[in-house]
């Protein structure tokens, strides 16, 4: 079986997408057992402004948070094509048998049969 282009991207796509998620719940893992370490508040602990010692981590799990759905948007719009050219191919099937009536119709018209 022979895998085309655009499944290749989709793969690749949904791999990153799964790279990030474990990075990202790895990282609110680190985040949540300092945040328990420190007896913060939630509030405080991640807002990065409030909190100058884990900023770059708040940072990096927000831009986390945005690839993943730029990914599944990304997926979301691969998987809607292939489902709209499902349907023009399953459309254009259903047409088929309707169009060989019609011939068979004409020819037994013609043919006398």
């Amino acid at each position: 079986m022979e895998i085309s282009a655009s499944d290749r991207e989709l793969v690749a796509v949904m791999r990153r997408y799964f790279a990030a998620q474990a990075e990202l719940e790895s990282l609110k893992a680190q985040l949540e057992a300092a945040r328990q370490g420190a007896g913060e508040a939630i509030g405080v602990f991640y807002d990065p402004r409030q909190n100058a010692e884990h900023a770059a981590e708040l940072q990096r799990s927000y831009r986390l948070r945005e690839e993943m759905a730029s990914l599944m948007q990304r997926a979301e719009a691969w998987g809607r094509a292939a489902l709209g050219a499902e349907e023009h191919d399953r459309s254009a099937a259903e047409a088929e048998p309707e169009e060989w009536g019609s011939f068979e119709n004409q020819a037994d018209a013609l043919f006398g049969a």
